[in-house]
């Protein structure tokens, strides 16, 4: 039966109203589906912190946004594009000065964690940041996100906010969840949210730990002026740059303070090590990745002393590292359990060819049901091992130096004869530290190309080669003490030739990964590269500004830009006292050193021992590179797997 409109069953206004209400809400849904025509609602995602060594997630966007900037040819260098990038924006002090402090890495204690982070060597979730895609009328409708963990046990979680807007969202690890948006209670949306956390760990020397490179560099006086007594023949050592700061005398308290600061003083590791920024390139160009990055890395360190047994580093500091890099690095494998300890008496000395190996020797080993899986291990080691900072000393100290004759920097001066016998006895050392990268950090034997062995570019070649760099000062006049021959360059290069031999056959051997690319990049890029006279800029300067009675010559220091991209890719004797500038307190020179007086010894460590003969943040970030092409391969390999 038909009712009018007048008849009993008539239905009230405010019926109508929620009727009409229904009608309303209903259209909205529908104009929201996509038609044959319209793209369907999409989620995408990213990690909000990938690189999670920086406590701050808006130090990991820096990187990341940098490298979304990037062209299409820079991005076939991705970390050297972005090393030059950040150097622009960051003229003075460079990028890392504002980033050191927040890290999940304690010096006092000298390992990883932090209170913002507590899980950080064993994640449990990572924080993911959502947004939706082509949904129609997006910034006047609510959307709400729901959460379902893939795993059994564990609660979802949700969150309603306007559909135009991005969402940040605990997401369980490794298993990952099931990612919903709903409208007015029907959902319009779905995705799996799996996040892969890569396990990279690092050691080595002085070109992994990034020296020369400090994450603070010194700062210089525009009028302050500073003496170191007198060198050979009497020659008055004064007018040279003078730290900022209330300092009265060189190595006082004052002085000592304004030392330039890195990650760990102790090894001179700094945030440019290659190491870690092939690590952080990892993390930044996969949105769906993150990086856990464990690096132990310290300058002067050799497989023995540094790789397998405790090594304190050179610069003097209360709390120096207590334990080895394997150690270290099996600590952090069990997170908050503990690695125990282990002798160690016969498994590493390769049938007594390696005798510092036998006996005595301790490692602490993290049970394999408790270890963290490693992805990569990156490993820079060998130089030291040989002997090459001596072979450096025979190749650039004047025969009156007075550092000659005190046996070179804390070593004996040698030449190609003493550094080939050592070269001999690299590879046992080499194969010895497969064994324990197997035995300790349980990389599968299987997987071995997981480590990447990385080789040292050349110090001296000019861009045809073959050619060194010749007899001169270029670069060294800091002090009287430095001459370069180029004859015995010539010996130093030989052996380093013989060196990436060694390695590289060493490598294939192990069935490890060999990352040697960079090397070609560096020719025309040595130490000698860049100018004498009138320079273009201050950064491809060679001279050392000095005070002339009346003013700077050539460049007043305080202008000096320790990241300013530059044609060398080494830090020359000059660069170092400029950049890293270190110095010890007076009262550590007679006690340690045993020298009173000797105003010109600081001189000598202030241009030695702050990283002359490294890659400057440029060369790491070009050796970075290399390493980055070979992981991806790596990884790819054992993801598809």
């Amino acid at each position: 039966m038909i009712r009018g409109p007048y008849s009993s069953t008539r239905r009230s206004p405010a019926l109508a109203l929620r009727l009409l209400g229904a009608l309303v809400v209903a259209v909205g849904l529908l104009a929201m589906l996509p038609d044959r025509a319209a793209a369907e609602p999409r989620i995408s995602w990213r990690v909000e912190n990938p690189f999670r060594l920086f406590t701050r997630p808006s130090d990991s966007e820096v990187h990341r946004a940098t490298y979304n900037d990037l062209g299409e040819s820079e991005r076939t260098t991705p970390v050297l594009s972005a090393e030059r990038a950040l150097a622009r924006r960051h003229p003075g002090d460079g990028w890392a000065a504002g980033m050191m402090d927040n890290l999940c890495w304690s010096a006092e204690r000298n390992r990883y964690g932090c209170r913002e982070s507590p899980d950080y060597l064993h994640p449990r979730a990572h924080r993911i940041q959502f947004a939706l895609r082509d949904v129609p009328d997006a910034d006047r409708i609510n959307c709400t996100w729901l959460t379902t963990p893939l795993a059994r046990s564990g609660l979802g979680g949700s969150v309603t906010a306007r559909c135009d807007q991005t969402v940040t969202l605990p997401i369980p690890y490794p298993v990952g969840a099931r990612v919903s948006v709903e409208v007015g209670g029907r959902e319009i949306a779905t995705d799996i949210a799996k996040v892969t956390d890569l396990f990279v760990v690092a050691m080595g020397d002085s070109f992994a730990s990034g020296e020369g490179n400090p994450d603070v560099p010194v700062r210089f006086s525009r009028e302050r002026r500073a003496d170191y007594g007198f060198g050979p023949g009497n020659e008055p050592l004064s007018g040279y740059p003078a730290r900022v700061g209330p300092w009265q005398a060189i190595g006082d308290t004052a002085f000592i303070k304004s030392n330039a600061r890195w990650i760990d003083q102790a090894c001179h590791r700094s945030l440019y090590s290659h190491q870690l920024r092939a690590a952080l390139q990892l993390a930044v160009e996969d949105p769906h990745r993150a990086v856990t990055f464990v690096g132990y890395a310290c300058s002067g360190a050799e497989i023995v002393d540094g790789l397998f047994r405790r090594y304190k580093g050179h610069e003097w500091v209360p709390n120096p590292p207590d334990i080895s890099q394997l150690s270290a690095i099996a600590q952090a494998q069990c997170g908050p359990k503990r690695a125990e300890e282990q002798e160690m008496p016969e498994a590493y000395h390769m049938r007594g060819r390696i005798a510092e190996l036998r006996g005595g020797l301790i490692l602490r080993r993290c049970d394999a049901d408790d270890a963290r899986k490693i992805d990569l291990v990156l490993v820079s080691v060998g130089g030291n091992d040989i002997g090459f900072a001596r072979l450096l000393a025979n190749a650039i100290l004047a025969d009156e130096s007075s550092l000659r004759r005190l046996s070179g920097w804390f070593g004996q001066v040698h030449g190609f004869l003493a550094a080939s016998e050592l070269l001999d006895g690299l590879e046992a050392r080499l194969l010895s530290l497969k064994r324990a990268i197997h035995g300790q950090l349980h990389v599968p034997w299987a997987e071995q190309d997981r480590i990447m062995l990385v080789a040292y570019p050349s110090l001296a070649l000019l861009p045809d080669g073959r050619q060194i760099c010749p007899d001169g000062r270029a670069g060294m006049t800091v002090t009287p003490d430095f001459l370069l021959s180029e004859n015995r360059a010539r010996e130093s290069m030989a052996a380093g030739e013989r060196l990436d031999a060694v390695m590289e056959d060493t490598s294939k051997q192990n069935g490890w990964t060999y990352v040697a690319s960079h090397r070609q990049q560096f020719r025309g890029r040595g130490i000698c590269a860049g100018y004498t006279d009138n320079a273009f800029t201050i950064a491809d300067d060679l001279r050392m500004p000095r005070w002339t009675g009346r003013r700077w010559e050539p460049f007043n220091p305080a202008d000096w830009q320790a990241y300013a991209p530059r044609q060398r890719w080494f830090r020359t004797p000059n660069d170092a006292f400029m950049t890293g500038n270190f110095h010890v307190s007076e009262s550590l020179m007679q006690k340690v050193l045993k020298l009173q007086g000797f105003s010109s010894f600081q001189l000598l460590l202030a241009s030695i021992y702050s990283g002359a003969f490294h890659p400057t943040a440029e060369g790491q970030a070009a050796m970075a590179d290399a390493v980055v092409v070979e992981a991806r391969r790596v990884l790819a390999k054992y993801a598809a797997q």
